[in-house]
């Protein structure tokens, strides 16, 4: 079988806070370790506040933009678009700013030295308040590399309230990528792309529920960014074999295979593969569906064409 390593990828599902060395965050004093299983959100929600509390200096933010692309460049990844929590870290850091253009600076360091081509998504919790959500959108706004902004967290918690903001986004030109359809039904699929204007579906997992959603998405090509080992961690999937993953490739739909920033993107792919063919169709979907300059998704899918012609 081929290296995967080798195979050019795309990574557009994974939080940046959730990335962190394990030797980076002892250094940050965080000892806890994550548990085999979250027994529900709030224990996840609970661990991932250590890790985003750790983070304080702007140093720290620029370490581990650096450090993510040295271990994605290590995967393969050619292109990836972290995601990045910049309003909440701002806001309980007392400067709005400098979590971003620290991490944005820990990037552009981490592209030159490594060859990888990063863009920003950021993020706003549904169970915060839309003042926050307009901050994140001010904060977008204002820097080219950052490309879109989307609704995480509980989904229990609806997309309506930011109706108004998201279409500010839209007018600002930002894409729109929101998680839905994992924790919660189709529901909130629905209501992420009649209210959120999404172009790409954040897990999505449980689309299945609904066969006229999944005749939608597959007519317009709608892609979901599927992270199964989160959704084992999570305990929304009771096992990797059982994972939706395969059937919901089988209905046609677009799907990208990531990691949530809960495993590698090589692991993700090592457990997916039945064949090598299904690898180069997972790594083109991903660029396909990525925001990336059209020249970069050219350069990227010949490199995956060229990977699945070299001979085992």
């Amino acid at each position: 079988m081929r290296d995967i390593a080798l195979l050019p990828k795309a990574h557009l599902h994974v939080h940046l806070e959730s990335t962190v060395r394990p030797a980076t965050l002892r250094e940050l004093g965080v000892h806890s370790r994550r548990p085999e299983v979250f027994t529900g959100f709030k224990q996840f929600a609970d661990h991932n506040a250590q890790v985003r509390t750790a983070l304080r200096t702007p140093e720290h933010f620029r370490r581990i933009a650096r450090e993510f692309c040295a271990d994605e460049a290590a995967q393969g990844t050619r292109y990836a678009e972290v995601t990045f929590t910049a309003a909440a870290h701002g806001e309980r850091l007392g400067d709005l700013e400098m979590p971003l253009l620290a991490v944005l600076e820990g990037l552009a360091e981490g592209e030159a030295e490594h060859g990888i081509r990063c863009a920003l998504i950021l993020d706003h919790s549904r169970r915060r308040p839309a003042d926050r959500l307009l901050r994140t959108v001010k904060l977008a706004a204002a820097h080219d590399q950052v490309i879109a902004v989307g609704l995480a967290g509980d989904e229990s918690h609806p997309l309506a309230p930011f109706a108004d903001v998201l279409k500010i986004a839209r007018d600002e030109g930002l894409r729109m990528v929101h998680h839905a359809g994992e924790s919660a039904g189709p529901a909130s699929v629905r209501e992420a792309l009649d209210l959120g204007h999404a172009e790409r579906i954040g897990h999505g997992i449980r689309v299945l529920e609904d066969p006229d959603l999944v005749a939608e998405l597959r007519e317009r090509r709608v892609p979901l960014e599927v992270c199964p080992f989160s959704n084992v961690l999570l305990g929304l999937v009771p096992s990797y074999a059982e994972h939706p993953l395969p059937r919901l490739r089988e209905e046609g739909l677009l799907v990208t295979l990531n990691t949530d920033g809960e495993t590698s993107l090589l692991s993700e792919y090592g457990q997916a593969r039945r064949g090598d063919e299904m690898l180069a169709e997972l790594a083109a979907a991903s660029v396909t569906a990525s925001f990336a300059p059209e020249r970069l998704k050219a350069e990227l899918l010949r490199g995956i064409d060229e990977w699945l012609a070299t001979p085992v």
